[in-house]
């Protein structure tokens, strides 16, 4: 088995099409079935299933697929580390960030970790959160930042920053009014919410406050970035909610802040790693994390 027969088959999984993936590869199609038979026959068992519907992986071949696409992974790994090591750097850490982590820390630790370990590259992967708990557990990833505490047997999740819940509404809107604006005030119009797919712990944390209000939200739309979300609240498709620190980096005459009233509601960041002994590296780095303030 070579790389060209992992690449061919990757390449045909991907594309559930022989003649596009010989396109994509840039070859023929009759040397990639070729190729893929000399793979089938190397591994003793049929990857695809060729009918006049299409093609489809075979459940031997949806498991081949999963360790192939590690394979890769482990090998672009290695490409990196050479990367670095010929730049100098005699380390690295792998840094996943999902959920929108806030931008003033990570700057500030991103800066701190330069100056007392620029030895060591930092190098951050922004994904989701499910792909963030895989990353962690198959060892893709060394640490994460996300909103979520649930992440399963086999990870920890430390909360290490917290930040207000506030209010993003248009410019001239009635709730304006109010310098602190009651929850169910601002349910009484619709709600421009962060998608559960490419938010899901901030999505949860925001879904949990609501649960608390007998009225039900009624959400206009959800959305995958802050900046789409703040485009739509100042075109008054809706009220936001969002963190303090994220609106102190947005300049618009379009859309203001306001706080929510009584209690104050926060937002809680997570650093997420293995449950495993951490290296002395690591150590480092969580260090520096938990030695920051934890309100922003």
């Amino acid at each position: 088995m070579e790389l060209r027969h992992l690449r061919g088959f990757i390449a045909v999984a991907e594309e559930l099409h022989f003649a596009r993936a010989a396109e994509r590869l840039h070859i023929e199609q009759s040397p990639l079935s070729r190729t893929i038979k000399e793979l089938e026959s190397d591994i003793g068992a049929q990857l695809f299933d060729r009918t006049s519907r299409g093609t489809r992986l075979t459940w031997p071949g949806e498991v081949f697929a999963e360790a192939v696409h590690r394979i890769f992974q482990a090998v672009e790994q290695a490409r990196c580390n050479v990367r670095a090591a010929a730049a100098g750097y005699r380390g690295f850490l792998r840094v996943a960030l999902s959920d929108g982590v806030l931008p003033q820390r990570l700057s500030a630790i991103l800066a701190q970790c330069r100056e007392e370990e620029p030895e060591v590259e930092i190098r951050l992967f922004e994904v989701s959160l499910s792909q963030q708990l895989r990353g962690l557990r198959e060892d893709q990833f060394d640490v994460g930042f996300a909103r979520s505490k649930d992440v399963g047997d086999g990870l920890n999740a430390q909360p290490v920053w917290q930040t207000p819940l506030t209010v993003v509404v248009p410019a001239r809107h009635p709730l304006l009014a109010l310098k602190h604006i009651p929850l169910d005030q601002v349910l009484n119009y619709p709600l421009v919410l962060f998608d559960p797919q490419t938010h899901t712990g901030l999505h949860q944390q925001i879904d949990t406050l609501l649960r608390q209000i007998p009225s039900p939200a009624k959400v206009a739309e959800q959305v995958s970035s802050q900046e789409v979300m703040l485009s739509l609240v100042a075109a008054g498709y809706g009220i936001g909610l969002t963190c303090e620190a994220h609106m102190a980096l947005c300049q618009s005459a379009e859309i203001v802040t306001r706080p929510l009233a009584g209690d104050p509601a926060v937002l809680t960041s997570y650093l997420l790693r293995s449950s495993n002994d951490p290296s002395e590296q690591l150590k480092r780095f969580i260090t520096r994390v938990t030695n920051m303030d934890s309100v922003v």
